[in-house]
């Protein structure tokens, strides 16, 4: 079979169906690649500042893999701005969408939030942007953690002359944590880790 005979849902049989989901599934191997390539357009999306949005998602994964994160924050924070094109007002609910099947809750969330609190750093300079916002998220579980995401790896990450690991660095990281059986519950919910990870000054030279 090479396409379904029917042309309203309702009419498929068993076996179209069957089809379809070997198909769809066997698609799913390439979505790795499919958001590497997305984030290559990240660098047509929006200038002004110093470096692209591209080089800006680099920088923040460099950062958060010399800081010793585990692969779940450092793929987190590579994609964490991917919807800046397709999703302006809520890039950060995008790019949370996209990894949910694939990574912890407490990245996820606090991906999904970023933006909030992104806020505290600009929001004072901007009539009607609200400088606080993040404290609506206050006594949230994970509230600490993604205002530390934003201190040490996002808000610092417009710097053209620090030292950024190229995106093929990443790829094989992307790759792993997308082939993962997604919304499996020992990934979701796997236990919560640090963003920092000390390490002695031999691994930092490595890295």
């Amino acid at each position: 079979m090479e396409r379904v005979n029917f042309t309203q849902m309702k009419d498929g049989t068993k076996e179209e169906y069957e089809f379809l989901t070997a198909h769809e599934i066997d698609y799913t191997k390439g979505t790795a690649d499919r958001l590497m390539h997305a984030l290559e357009h990240l660098d047509e999306g929006l200038s002004g500042y110093q470096i692209t949005r591209l080089g800006h998602s680099a920088q923040a994964a460099t950062r958060a893999w010399r800081d010793g994160a585990d692969i779940d924050w450092v793929v987190s924070t590579l994609l964490h701005d991917i919807g800046d094109i397709f999703a302006p007002y809520n890039h950060d609910e995008y790019a949370a969408t996209i990894l949910k099947p694939f990574v912890r809750e407490q990245c996820r969330w606090c991906v999904e939030t970023h933006g909030d609190f992104q806020m505290l750093y600009y929001g004072q300079h901007l009539e009607g942007f609200d400088q606080n916002k993040r404290e609506r998220h206050r006594g949230a579980k994970y509230f600490d953690d993604c205002a530390e995401f934003c201190e040490r790896w996002d808000q610092t990450s417009f710097d053209p002359d620090y030292d950024t690991l190229p995106l093929s660095f990443f790829a094989p990281m992307v790759r792993d944590v997308f082939a993962r059986k997604p919304y499996d519950p020992e990934v979701m919910q796997a236990a919560d880790q640090p963003l920092t990870v000390p390490q002695t000054a031999a691994e930092r030279a490595v890295k």
